[in-house]
């Protein structure tokens, strides 16, 4: 199912293009398909045996992608397919193909659908975690959708801080309890005998994880995101917004319930949070004008109600939360989609304007009555039978059960209130308002809302098999006193009395609306309170106003730190690691014991040249000479590989500090030629002193690494290892291409993004489209040409770049394909008669470090480095036309085709049957050279070699041809 749905979501925006709006058919038929499988299991059977499976995921920490089908996620998964189906039915219709990023929406709708079925089926909590996270991310992309709108904007912003903020809490909650019971399932962490005996860790973690639950389903106080939601369009609020999402939270809290029982203090905070939920959302709601805001705050209301009845965590209440869950699902889904029918045909949902609906419209208007009637508990329908059985599962409770009856049944009486004023709203006549015009509405538009309302009437009829299926759950907990059943007509008692006060009181209340009107906005704070009071007692207020101090707080602090000057934050970061190890330092001796102070002569001579070298770069006044001595360093360094006997380290350090000096030398040409002048003498021994500091801190921490070992090295048992299974000699380069592969694939991944990074921050607005060749160049180009009025006498000036069978044979003499193209005094004949010979012998040369290096010191990664500095000689010599003429591709073409061949490296063997990155060793009999061995890893070792080239042709056309076209257009020289 899950897999099933990431492939949906991936072709949605694909199918969009190719169909349009009936695109979402096609993707209707996933969570459809799902819902039909989950419905042919057999939901009883899975009270005793859950269907679990497992896969390894992070073995090193115990990690699986666990998923567990019990009766409780059956009914959950059920509901986010089933009706994730219909609204995707009810998309087809709602949206226009001309409604923009309907693609986008469309992919990630689909993807949500499959996130909120990962939620419900996780068993393990990391990746339980995972999927929570995935449904805030795609509910902030959906509630923002419109993205042209401010309030669509501020509103998915809001829901993404408020539900991460949650989720981060219940992160930390589920690790401690995972840590106390000794294993990640959350089946087992529940199922745990250390809840009997719960102390303060277990209560903290517990209520960290209902941080989580509370603000996904938008309890007090983290109540106001949701109805702000509702900037989203209707599809969205009938899924995520009342089937789907905000579930999440209650889901958890039922599944939390066998360690609830134990308890009661949490379960009292849930009850007490819920409670006052319920009212305040159902009080809210009378307020409302627009329609959809005012189903926003019931639906607000109905989670409070929820939440409070899955805290009790008796069995009962269990059994009755999670009928009324359903109940929840298939009236409010259905009253958001005829919400979304009344904006798109008439227009407007300002209930003040809404006038005859029902006569125009009699079909929309059947389907928000009865789930209307659902949701203000009308028997005998299925909302009025989930409500009947959690009245009788709270009065047959405890004593502060009957106390949280109380408070729900006046939670009751508002949502019969609302649950009038939207139907008398939507469907009646409003006052001095015309009659709206009739419409037509496609009956694919009011037939998806139609399937799922009729569930409030089939479910009633089906308590029986109904009330088996969700006791399998329920039953988790053992059943103390009454025994609580859904019926449609239960006996008569207290709870009928509940019900019928809460029908009663309802219907006074909607009687007296307009008088209750005026007693809302009267007591309502907004009437009497100032400003200050309101950003008090304001959820939204106040978040916004926690806000505003975050980024006053973060305005104040950043500039202590990011002034945009780098040697101030390279300064700040050496001292805070100063700081952290010198304390440390303090308490060990000056030197490890077992110090030996050379190892081989030649470091007697290389480590003092380093250190002067060093020095003079951080003394030097100009930039290209602090370059050249930097360089200096890093050949050193590289001396000292090779007599530590490591060439293959030693090769490849030369080779990158070769191309770093000539990357720096390209960059220079954009700085100035000398670093600026400290005039104060005490920056200058701060800096000193930093430096000095940070040199001993390093070289302490190295010496000191290297005297806690306490194991023996790896090396010597891979040298066997490397030729037995890698197929090579040089465990090196066996090691970086098979051994740690993972490693190496991160890498090149890095260089990517790094030439991608450079690369945009030079081409200004966007890549050359297209390389430009010596052919194509008309016959006075040529880079840096000095004006007309120079020196140099006009012959000499005068020259053809062209061809010679174009240009004739007057045509002057060159080494280099383009080196024409550079003016007279420009060129450099003995650099090009060096390259002419160098290029090919290094290009051939890069390619048998290639080819021996998984036996000889070498690799892709050397192999790249020699080809990139042998383009980058051709650069230098003959210019940026020269460079094309070397390499007429795109560098974006090259590291594709590189990342490409990686890839394939690594998957080409699980397709095979093989696992991903298996190396096989074919040998090749060839005439002439004999026996020849080809490891895979080759291959991928092939594309490592294309990444290098690719980043350093990158760097070339970017730092270097680039800048050449910017100076030349500054210097106006062309």
């Amino acid at each position: 199912m899950l897999l099933a749905h990431l492939v949906a979501a991936l072709l949605g925006p694909l199918l969009v293009r190719l169909m349009g709006r009936s695109a979402f058919f096609p993707l209707a038929a996933v969570p459809a398909a799902s819902a039909i499988w989950l419905a042919t299991i057999d939901p009883v059977a899975l009270a005793e045996n859950p269907l679990e499976i497992s896969v390894p995921w992070i073995p090193a920490f115990g990690i699986d992608l666990a998923f567990r089908l019990d009766p409780l996620s059956w009914v959950m998964a059920l509901i986010a397919t089933g009706i994730g189906a219909i609204v995707l039915l009810y998309c087809a219709r709602y949206f226009k193909n001309t409604e923009p990023g309907l693609g986008r929406f469309a992919g990630v709708l689909t993807a949500f659908a499959g996130a909120m079925v990962g939620l419900v089926l996780s068993d393990d909590v990391m990746v339980l975690y995972t999927f929570w996270e995935l449904t805030t991310v795609f509910s902030y992309l959906l509630v923002g959708h419109y993205q042209e709108k401010q309030a669509s904007r501020r509103a998915a912003m809001n829901a993404l801080i408020s539900t991460t903020a949650g989720g981060l809490a219940m992160l930390v909650g589920l690790l401690m309890v995972a840590a106390e019971a000794g294993s990640l399932r959350l089946s087992e962490i529940v199922a745990s005998q250390m809840w009997s005996e719960a102390g303060p860790f277990l209560i903290i973690a517990v209520l960290l994880i209902l941080a989580g639950a509370t603000t996904k389903s938008a309890l007090v106080p983290t109540h106001f995101w949701l109805p702000g939601a509702m900037a989203a369009p209707t599809p969205v609020s009938a899924y995520l917004h009342a089937a789907a999402m905000v579930k999440a939270g209650v889901y958890l809290i039922l599944r939390m319930g066998p360690a609830l029982t134990h308890l009661e203090i949490i379960t009292m905070i849930i009850a007490a949070l819920g409670a006052a939920t319920m009212i305040l959302g159902g009080w809210r709601a009378l307020r409302q004008t627009d329609i959809k805001l005012l189903l926003a705050y019931g639906t607000v209301s109905q989670l409070g109600f929820l939440s409070a009845v899955a805290g009790v965590a008796t069995h009962d209440a269990l059994l009755a939360g999670l009928a009324m869950l359903i109940a929840h699902a298939v009236f409010k889904a259905p009253l958001f989609m005829v919400v979304g029918i009344i904006d798109k045909k008439f227009g407007t949902r300002d209930l003040r304007v809404l006038s005859g609906v029902a006569k125009v419209a009699p079909m929309v208007a059947v389907i928000g009555i009865v789930s209307a009637a659902s949701m203000a508990a009308v028997p005998p329908l299925y909302g009025f039978v989930a409500k009947e059985a959690l009245f009788t599962a709270l009065w047959y409770g405890q004593t502060w059960h009957r106390i949280l009856l109380i408070a729900l049944v006046v939670g009751s009486i508002l949502t019969v209130a609302y649950s009038w004023r939207f139907v008398h709203g939507a469907f009646g006549t409003a006052p001095g308002a015309p009659a709206v015009q009739k419409p037509t509405i496609p009956v694919l538009f009011w037939l998806p809302p139609a399937l799922v309302a009729v569930l409030s009437v089939a479910l009633a009829a089906l308590t029986g098999p109904l009330e088996t299926i969700l006791r399998g759950f329920s039953s988790v907990l053992p059943e103390t006193g009454q025994t609580v059943h859904l019926a449609v007509i239960p006996h008569l008692g207290v709870p009928l009395l509940a019900s019928a006060v809460a029908l009663g009181v309802g219907v006074l209340a909607c009687l007296a609306a307009k008088p209750l009107a005026r007693f809302q906005k009267k007591v309502s704070p907004q009437s009497w309170a100032n400003e200050e009071m309101l950003d008090r007692i304001d959820s939204e207020r106040a978040f916004r106003r926690v806000m505003r101090l975050v980024d006053s707080a973060a305005v104040a602090v950043t500039p202590l730190f990011q002034r945009g000057s780098l040697p101030y934050t390279l300064g700040t970061m050496l001292l805070v690691l100063i700081a952290l190890v010198a304390p440390i330092a303090v308490s060990l001796s000056p030197v490890p014991d077992n110090l030996v102070l050379f190892h081989h002569p030649v470091e007697l001579i290389v480590l003092p040249v380093a250190a002067l070298a060093a020095l003079g770069a951080a003394r030097s006044r100009r930039r290209l000479r602090a370059v050249f001595l930097i360089s200096v360093t890093g050949y050193a360094v590289a001396v000292l590989f090779l007599v530590a006997g490591s060439p293959d380290v030693a090769t490849t350090q030369v080779l990158v500090e070769t191309a770093m000096t000539v990357v720096l030398v390209l960059v220079l040409r954009r700085l100035p030629t000398h670093f600026s002048r400290r005039p104060l003498k005490i920056g200058a021994w701060g800096r000193w002193a930093i430096a000095i500091s940070t040199a001993v801190v390093l070289c302490g921490a190295a010496l000191y690494a290297a005297d806690a070992r306490y194991l023996a090295p790896l090396g010597p048992g891979l040298i066997e290892k490397a030729y037995t299974i890698g197929g090579g000699h040089n465990v090196v380069n066996v090691t970086l291409v098979d051994a740690r592969v993972w490693d190496t694939m991160g890498e090149i991944s890095v260089l990517l993004v790094v030439a991608t990074g450079v690369a945009s921050l030079i081409f200004v607005t966007r890549r050359e489209q297209s390389i430009s060749r010596v052919r194509d160049l008309d016959t006075d180009t040529s880079i840096w040409k000095r004006r007309t009025d120079s020196t140099l006498p006009q012959n000499v000036l005068d020259f053809d770049a062209r061809p010679e069978e174009v240009a004739g044979g007057n045509r002057w003499r060159t080494w280099l394909s383009a080196g024409l193209t550079l003016a007279p005094e420009r060129r450099m004949v003995v650099l090009e008669v060096i390259t002419r010979i160098a290029f090919p012998l290094m290009m051939m040369f890069s390619l048998y470090l290639l080819m021996a290096g998984h036996n000889l010191p070498g690799g892709g990664f050397a192999g790249g480095l020699v080809a990139g500095l042998a383009l980058a000689l051709r650069y230098l010599a003959g210019g940026r036309y020269e460079l094309s003429e070397a390499a007429p591709v795109q560098a974006g073409f090259v590291l594709g085709i590189g990342m490409a061949i990686a890839v394939i490296a690594g998957v080409l063997p699980a397709l095979l049957g093989g696992s991903v990155f298996s190396t096989v060793t074919p040998v090749v009999q060839v005439p002439l050279l004999g026996e020849l061995h080809f490891p895979s890893a080759l291959l991928f070792d092939t594309g490592v070699y294309l990444v290098v080239v690719g980043v350093i042709l990158d760097f070339l056309r970017s730092l270097g041809a680039q800048i050449d076209q910017q100076q030349e257009v500054e210097t106006d020289v062309r």
